[in-house]
């Protein structure tokens, strides 16, 4: 599927819902319980997890794959973790801001 930024997706297993905030371009499997995540609105959670992507999503959290060409934002958490390939989506350190002295 390719993705584009603000691009929202439901799991096909889960509850878990995302929204696009980079993406690098063309084709991407983004997968959520070892399944493809569907455009939102295209259908509900219809589906069995794969037990190895059972890690759970946080709500709130910025998911990106290990080049940083891609990054999630989980709007709903669930019991499946996201994943790029077989490749797991790691949570997005915080970036350090300059001190104010």
């Amino acid at each position: 599927m390719e993705l584009r930024p603000g691009l929202a997706l439901d799991s096909a297993v889960d509850q878990v819902s995302v929204i696009v905030t980079k993406a690098p371009a063309g084709d991407v499997d983004l997968r959520c319980g070892g399944k493809p995540l569907v455009p939102k609105g295209t259908g509900g959670a219809s589906g069995e997890a794969d037990a190895a992507h059972a890690m759970g999503t946080l709500i709130g959290k910025r998911y990106v794959d290990e080049t940083g060409a891609l990054e999630v934002l989980c709007t709903k958490p669930g019991g499946s973790s996201l994943s790029l390939g077989d490749a797991p989506l790691t949570v997005a350190s915080a970036k350090a801001l300059p001190s104010s002295d």
